[in-house]
C-alpha cells in the first residue's frame, strides 16, 4: 500500500516534469546544465532599504551598485590605469550620456578616447559575463546591439588573429557610423545588469520624498535581475490610503504637506488638492477671526503647510491631529 502511494506521488511529479522535458535528451540537457551552473560563482545580491521616496539617491545607488562596479574595475585593471582613469571609467558606466557630454565640453571626445573607452568597457563586460551562462548573458544584453555585443564578448585570439581583426573592425565601424554614444550606453547598461544579480528592497519605498512613483516605475524595468520587495510601515500606510482608509489618507496628506511634496499627489496620482486648499484657507480665516493666529503659527511639528501663490496655509485640524474627531477619540 505504501509502495503504491509512493509510486502514485512520483508519477504525478513525473507527469508535471514531462510537460517541460518531454524526451530523455531534454532531461539530460537540463541535468548537465544545472550541474555545471553549480560551479559558477554566486551572483552578487544588492540590499537597499529606507528609500523614503528619494529617487535621485536611489538611482545613484542603483547605478554604482554600491561600489561593486568599482571593485571589478580595480580587479581588472589594477595598476594598468591610474586611480583617476579608473574613476572616469566608473563614471562612464554609471552615467554614460552625462560623462560623454563632459568629455565633449572638455574637447576630449576624440576617436582615440572613444576607442580606449570601448576597449575598457568591453573588458569589464567580458569579465562580468564569465560569471554567468551564455544564455543568461544573452538575455541581459540590450536588444539594440545584442548581436554586436555578443560577438565582442566572445572574441578571443586565434592562431591567425582572424578573430582579433574581426573585433577591431567592429570597433572601427562603430566609430565610423557615429553610433558610439548609444553603443557605450548599451555596454554600460549591460555591465550594471551583470554586476548585480539579485536586488532586495527591504522596506519603505514611500515616505517623505517626492519620487516614490518614479522609483516604482524604475523597478518595473529591472526585468533582467531578480527582485524582491519587503514592504515597510510607510509603504503599508500608502497602500492603506490607496485602499481608502481615512486614517491612512490623513497620514499621507500630513506627511506630503509637511515636506512640501504634495505636488506628487497631483502629478503622479491625479489627486486634486484644490478642495483641501480651500478648506485650509477657510480654517485660517476662522482662526484669525477668533484671535488664534498666534497659536496656529506655533504648533511646531504638528503643523502642516500648503504652499500656493507664495502663501502658507495651515492644514485643517482633522489632518493635524490624526483625522476627524472619531479618530482623535481613539488616539487622543
Amino acid at each position: 500500500m505504501v509502495t503504491s502511494e509512493r509510486f502514485d506521488r512520483h508519477a504525478k511529479y513525473l507527469r508535471l516534469l514531462s510537460e517541460h522535458f518531454p524526451t530523455q535528451q531534454a532531461v539530460f540537457t537540463e541535468i548537465i546544465n544545472l550541474q555545471a551552473i553549480l560551479n559558477l560563482p554566486k551572483g552578487t545580491e544588492h540590499f537597499m532599504s529606507d528609500l523614503h521616496g528619494e529617487y535621485e539617491a536611489f538611482m545613484h545607488i542603483l547605478n554604482n551598485c554600491s561600489g561593486v562596479v568599482r571593485e571589478h574595475v580595480d580587479e581588472i585593471f589594477g595598476n594598468d590605469l591610474s586611480d583617476q582613469e579608473k574613476a572616469d571609467l566608473c563614471t562612464l558606466i554609471y552615467y554614460p550620456h552625462e560623462k560623454i557630454a563632459l568629455a565633449h565640453d572638455a574637447h576630449r571626445d576624440s576617436p582615440t578616447w572613444y576607442k580606449a573607452m570601448l576597449d575598457e568597457l568591453i573588458a569589464v563586460a567580458r569579465r562580468l559575463s564569465s560569471r554567468y551562462t551564455r544564455s543568461k548573458v544573452r538575455k541581459a544584453i540590450p536588444h539594440e546591439y545584442a548581436y554586436i555585443i555578443d560577438e565582442l564578448l566572445h572574441t578571443h585570439p586565434d592562431e591567425n588573429n582572424y578573430r582579433v581583426r574581426y573585433h577591431e573592425r567592429i570597433i572601427d565601424s562603430i566609430l565610423e557610423t557615429g553610433s558610439t554614444e548609444d553603443f557605450i550606453s548599451s555596454l554600460a547598461e549591460l555591465i550594471k545588469r551583470l554586476a548585480v544579480d539579485h536586488i532586495h528592497l527591504v522596506g519603505d519605498i514611500f515616505d517623505r520624498g517626492g519620487g516614490a512613483a518614479k522609483i516604482m516605475d524604475r523597478l518595473l524595468l529591472c526585468t533582467h535581475q531578480r527582485l524582491d520587495i519587503q514592504w515597510g510601515n510607510h509603504d503599508v500606510v500608502w497602500m492603506g490610503a490607496a485602499a481608502g482608509s481615512p486614517i491612512c489618507i490623513c497620514t499621507v496628506l500630513k506627511t506630503t504637506l509637511a515636506y512640501h511634496n504634495h505636488g506628487m499627489l497631483e502629478d503622479c496620482y491625479g489627486i486634486n488638492l484644490r478642495h483641501l486648499l480651500a478648506r485650509a484657507r477657510l480654517v485660517r480665516r476662522s482662526n484669525l477671526s477668533r484671535g488664534r493666529a498666534h497659536h496656529a503659527a506655533h504648533e511646531g511639528g504638528e503643523r502642516a503647510a500648503l504652499q500656493a501663490g507664495g502663501a502658507n496655509y495651515p492644514a485643517p485640524p482633522g489632518i493635524r491631529y490624526g483625522g476627524p474627531p472619531p479618530f482623535g477619540e481613539h488616539r487622543p
